[in-house]
């Protein structure tokens, strides 16, 4: 009875048709998306005539030199870098999408550096049992759900998804540049929970969420966390308007504290002729976020927003930030180069990655030999954070399913962040090697870091 109350009203809600196995009305068709920042670049897969399933699979392998040359060549405040100065494969993923009758599912493998790198930042699976960090650790993407025959479709999906807020893609195939801006870098790239997208016209998508919390496979309180994006496109293929809103509790511990942040972006294509042998093709994207956090116990763990008039018991904690990238298209689409950066500002720190080798909350002490923990990153009320990026790239692009890129990038702080040439691991930059050898060894942590890039991205 109570399937047959719940049909009847999505049959009110969706129309008679919602349920009915008919051919549906694509999304954006006839929108050219393959020059946009955090999309597929591909105007087609070798996969054409497989019904049912529609593969999809990434291979991200990198070399970067870091010019501070740490000796234990490991890379801080990155989710893309992991080492420095070694060939790297930062990210296998394979996978793809099914649909048959309505029925919608998806899952990404998450093979590489980044299946380290991306859990690291989440304390969730801190709260309970079953270490969630490792259940998930392998799977950038899981969901099941239903595609409703409205409009220019309804899909409903549960699971592990991509976030976007910051603009850019997971898949570093889709992205401008390969080392993100602070912007993207400190912004989640994951939710777990409910999404819905809805497609009033082909130009517009709307996207409520309800999930566990920021980047998070589990929730820091009882609270959830609550979100929505909203995508527009021009028939011109000529701009992309994002806007993404997010609000949940996500300080472990402090339920009363939210957290509020705005996810803001245009993409503009303002030069497009792609019959000539010279520039086929210039875009540029924008994006500004704003966000803070606010509430607690007064005194002991209470923040106040954009508000530091009481910067002892109750200091500001908040985010700013923004970044700007041009992208040039030569000899047919077969060249690009892309040049651009970011600012951010973040008291309390609540959004800066955690360098490496500092993140846990606690030092292992069965294990004299591991760093984690022993020298934590100040993430207290009041602490400071300022940083800025800039970066220029050249893509080689032979063919729409892989690019080789060269990137230069500076990356500096207010504060001692990134990893200096004495490294972050132990005295000769082995894990093995006892803190106690050296019991006045410290993380070398400096202000800035210069890095060349070369990364070979395929995509299938």
């Amino acid at each position: 009875m109570k399937k047959l109350i719940l049909y009847s009203v999505l049959v009110l809600f969706l129309g008679k048709n919602a349920f009915a196995q008919q051919e549906p009305k694509t999304p954006f068709e006839g929108i050219d998306q393959t020059w946009q920042n955090g999309a597929d670049h591909r105007d087609s897969s070798v996969f054409k005539n497989i019904k049912y399933f529609a593969p999809t699979i990434l291979i991200d392998v990198n070399y970067n030199y870091s010019f501070n040359n740490p000796i234990d060549n490991t890379v801080i405040g990155s989710t893309a870098l992991a080492r420095c100065n070694e060939m790297q494969l930062a990210a296998l993923h394979f996978g793809g999408d099914f649909s048959a009758d309505n029925v919608r599912g998806r899952f990404m493998t998450q093979f590489g550096t980044r299946s380290t790198v991306i859990p690291r930042n989440d304390y969730s699976p801190y709260r309970g049992q079953y270490d969630l960090a490792n259940i998930y650790r392998y799977i950038s993407e899981a969901y099941a759900g239903y595609h409703f025959n409205k409009w220019h479709g309804i899909n409903v999906d549960a699971g592990l998804f991509m976030s976007y807020i910051g603009l850019n893609s997971f898949y570093q195939a889709e992205n401008w540049e390969y080392q993100a801006s602070f912007t993207s870098d400190n912004t989640p790239w994951f939710f777990n929970g409910l999404r819905i997208q809805i497609f009033p016209t082909k130009n517009i998508k709307i996207e409520p969420w309800i999930i566990n919390g920021w980047q998070s496979y589990g929730k820091f309180n009882s609270m959830p966390g609550f979100g929505g994006s909203f995508t527009y496109m021009s028939s011109k293929s000529n701009l992309k308007l994002i806007s993404n809103d997010y609000y949940g509790a996500d300080a472990a511990g402090i339920p009363n504290r939210k957290r509020f942040h705005s996810d803001n972006s245009a993409i503009v294509r303002y030069y497009n002729k792609p019959g000539r042998k010279g520039i086929t093709r210039m875009a540029f994207s924008l994006t500004g976020d704003i966000g803070f956090e606010k509430g607690g116990v007064y005194g002991v763990s209470s923040v106040n927003g954009f508000n530091n008039s009481d910067s002892v018991n109750n200091p500001a904690q908040y985010f700013l930030s923004a970044m700007f990238y041009n992208r040039i298209w030569f000899a047919k689409n077969k060249i690009a180069w892309t040049i651009g950066g970011g600012i951010m500002k973040n008291p309390g720190r609540y959004l800066v990655l955690y360098p490496t080798g500092q993140a846990s909350p606690l030092p292992n002490p069965s294990n004299p030999t591991q760093t984690a923990g022993a020298f934590p990153f100040n993430t207290s009320r009041g602490s400071q954070f300022q940083g800025w990026d800039c970066s220029t790239n050249i893509d080689f692009m032979p063919s729409q399913y892989i690019t080789f890129r060269i990137e230069a990038v500076h990356r500096e702080s207010s504060v001692p962040y990134f990893a200096g040439h004495g490294g972050v691991t132990s005295p000769d930059g082995y894990a093995t090697t006892p803190l106690s050898s050296d019991p006045n060894w410290r993380p070398d942590l400096v202000k800035s870091e210069t890095k060349i890039i070369f990364a070979v991205l395929f995509r299938l």
